[in-house]
């Protein structure tokens, strides 16, 4: 590999002899990132107007599991930040999870192009800039885009991240709860949204209403404002994003023959008019790696980096239940060794049970236009720690590619804040193109095990079988009735646990059915015994 600075970097436990000659204020901010260990370049240090880059500005390698927040208003250099960031970890090991939203994400595996703003950039800086590709894998939801397929089966989702892009109130969600355990416990898979279908017209129709009523607390109403919620969720086109072959998440953990972490970048910018089904899927991939990866403790480096784009989507009219899981799962995940980013506006954006967690911060600017800018403006400089600079005036007067930025010392004490012109990326700064982005596609060691679609025998099959193999749309007929036994007719889900064909299917595949199903913080199920790669 080349030998650039954006490599593990030389220790520098002081600052240097030059540095030293910094105004005072300026010295003690520079000397609050002279670290020893592996460290992140991110730029150097603006004061009184000047870029200053014997003063480096940068954070402790082992601190990005401590989650950050990168911020700012549209086209202040966001996206180009990620970029950064992501080059750095991935030169130093640490494979990267990037939600392409403006579909400008995907040059990051091609090496950059040289002009004058760049060059200009670098020598500001002080950085010894060189055209760079990194390893990268390409993703789609269900598909749609340019990736290997991503999919998540409806028992993985889980009901509780389900009734979030199904926009389904309290009482709602905890109804779907019960209709998962109910087809838990009888055995139904939920694979697809006709499975999850299937099982709702059922328990709504005249034979199943007897199976409703043993499900506690579910009402033949709210079964019925979620069998049309899922109907005009599959109306909208959500129906190729669930089911099989459900993505590993250890795909994202993946490092180059070259010992490079790989970039995923999932492809996002054809979904940008369901913003709800993008963020709660991102949000299902990290529930999934909470689910699955062991605990590390304290870790030299994280063994991922994962970046939520657009988070305030996430927070968008979430349940309680919804937000307390989002608030656990970013606790929690820190100790398995992989730090989450959250990319938004502003601060304001998430919660403060979740802002509280994230330690590092990269805010590049803010505009004031109106009252409620200059209300977000204050509330945003009251989340720094005390510094030197007037940050309403800073953060309103930053250019494209500054920031304001404070991240964990090697301690895991905040830094003194540091308005920083940041470096260029290394990789192109700009969407790949297209026959290439195919190419990378197709030669995806994943692509041939995600690239089809399986459709097996699950709950909508079963139960259509039940009934004499007629769809799950016909379920609403009567049974027929068998002379002398009107009182002891079994029930629909009954027949279906008590046939061969279940019973056969039970025994022949015990890690699909039959194995204890075990539910996450979100709800999201995985049974035991899931072999992990």
């Amino acid at each position: 590999m080349p030998d650039r600075e954006t490599m593990p970097s030389a220790p520098a436990p002081e600052v240097s002899e030059r540095a030293a000659a910094l105004p005072q204020d300026a010295l003690r901010i520079a000397s609050g990132y002279a670290f020893t260990g592996p460290a992140l370049h991110l730029g150097a240090l603006l004061w009184e107007g000047q870029c200053l880059p014997d003063a480096q500005i940068r954070v402790p390698l082992a601190m990005l599991n401590r989650h950050g927040l990168v911020a700012g208003a549209t086209g202040t250099g966001k996206t180009k930040t990620l970029q950064l960031i992501a080059e750095q970890l991935s030169a130093q090991g640490v494979p990267v999870f990037l939600a392409d939203v403006k579909g400008d994400l995907s040059g990051i595996a091609a090496p950059g192009r040289p002009d004058a703003r760049v060059e200009g950039r670098a020598a500001d800086v002080h950085q010894r800039w060189a055209a760079t590709g990194f390893p990268a894998q390409y993703l789609a939801l269900g598909g749609n885009g340019h990736g290997v397929p991503v999919r998540a089966t409806v028992t993985g989702f889980g009901p509780v991240l389900l009734a979030k892009v199904l926009r389904l109130n309290r009482t709602q969600e905890q109804s779907l709860a019960l209709i998962f355990h109910y087809a838990d416990s009888k055995g139904l898979e939920l694979i697809d949204l006709k499975d999850l279908r299937a099982v709702v017209t059922f328990l709504t129709s005249d034979e199943g209403r007897p199976e409703l009523r043993s499900v506690g607390g579910l009402s033949a109403a709210t079964a019925g404002v979620i069998l049309r919620s899922l109907t005009a969720f599959e109306a909208q086109g959500a129906s190729g994003f669930f089911g099989e072959p459900e993505f590993d998440t250890a795909e994202l953990l993946r490092t180059g023959e070259d010992g490079r972490g790989v970039v995923s970048v999932l492809e996002l910018s054809a979904l940008q008019d369901r913003p709800q089904l993008f963020s709660t899927f991102l949000m299902w991939l990290l529930a999934d790696l909470f689910h699955d990866l062991p605990e590390l403790g304290d870790v030299d480096k994280p063994r991922l980096v994962f970046f939520l784009d657009e988070a305030h989507l996430l927070f968008d009219d979430a349940s309680e239940a919804f937000l307390e899981s989002i608030t656990q799962t970013v606790r929690l995940i820190r100790s398995k060794g992989v730090g989450v980013f959250f990319v938004t506006q502003s601060p304001k954006d998430v919660p403060a049970d979740v802002l509280a967690q994230l330690g590092n911060r990269v805010q590049h600017a803010l505009r004031a236009f109106t009252p409620d800018d200059q209300k977000a403006l204050s509330a945003t400089v009251r989340t720094f720690p005390k510094s030197p600079y007037d940050l309403e005036e800073v953060l309103t007067n930053l250019g494209t590619g500054e920031a304001v930025v404070t991240v964990l010392s090697e301690r895991g004490a905040p830094t003194p804040v540091a308005a920083t012109r940041l470096r260029a990326p290394e990789s192109l700064m700009g969407p790949l193109g297209q026959e290439a982005l195919e190419r990378a596609v197709a030669g995806s060691p994943s692509y041939e095990r995600y690239a089809r679609a399986v459709d097996r025998e699950s709950a909508y099959e079963r139960l259509g079988r039940g009934r004499g193999a007629k769809g799950p749309d016909e379920m609403r007929d009567t049974a027929p009735e068998r002379p002398g036994r009107a009182q002891e007719q079994p029930s629909m889900a009954e027949r279906v646990v008590e046939s061969g064909v279940f019973t056969s299917l039970a025994r022949s595949v015990g890690t699909q059915i039959g194995r204890e199903i075990t539910r996450s913080l979100f709800g999201t199920a995985r049974r035991s015994g899931r072999r992990r790669r």
